[in-house]
């Protein structure tokens, strides 16, 4: 089974894995394992608890397929998680790895994005790492995939989500309806046309 594992720390962001997690589980039938560094715990901005299937560190990378770093004010702090290692040994492990919001920062100073097209919520974000790929930062308020690694701001959950799923093979009309689904308020607003529902899905109904 495919399966993605989060890292989450106190005061992670609710919405920037809520949307990812949901629709792999119950939509793509994508397995979702929930870790942080730590192994204890951990109380979302919103005032969640999650307790952690393990440790981050005990993540294998032979049993999983996707790693998330997600974002929460953790990560800007002077005792933030160092979780560099990890990600150098999943991305050695041809592991899909992804970031959003401040989770990229985790990215920046593990030195995963000094070559490989990448965005953030501001460049400053990861400048404040000392990383090298700042002439590779996207300045897009959506997210972007390049090369086995997924970046986006913290206002851009839906396109992280796709994104992800996408590159974990989940793409085509399934995730374009699933797009169109979340982005359905928008469009009215916008007076852009409805992507039709994919064959299987009219055939449930």
């Amino acid at each position: 089974m495919t399966t993605i594992a989060t890292i989450l720390t106190e005061g992670y962001a609710d919405w920037e894995i809520g949307l990812l997690a949901g629709a792999a589980r119950a939509y793509f039938g994508i397995d979702v394992l929930h870790t942080a560094p730590g192994g204890k715990p951990v109380l979302s901005s919103g005032g969640l608890v999650v307790i952690p299937d393990r440790p981050s560190a005990h993540l294998d990378s032979r049993s999983i397929d996707a790693l998330v770093v997600v974002g929460g004010t953790a990560w800007t702090r002077a005792d933030a998680p160092d979780v560099s290692r990890l990600l150098r040994r999943m991305r050695e492990a041809d592991v899909l790895i992804a970031g959003i919001c401040d989770g990229t920062r985790a990215l920046a100073r593990a030195g995963l994005l000094d070559e490989v097209g990448h965005t953030s919520n501001t460049p400053e974000t990861l400048i404040e790492t000392g990383y090298r790929g700042a002439q590779l930062y996207w300045d897009v308020p959506h997210a972007v995939s390049a090369e086995g690694i997924v970046t986006a701001p913290g206002t851009a959950p839906v396109s992280f989500a796709a994104e992800i799923l996408a590159a974990l093979g989940r793409g085509g009309s399934d995730l374009e309806f699933f797009q169109h689904l979340l982005a359905a308020e928008h469009a009215s607003r916008l007076h852009l046309p409805p992507v039709p529902a994919p064959a299987a899905a009219v055939a449930a109904h």
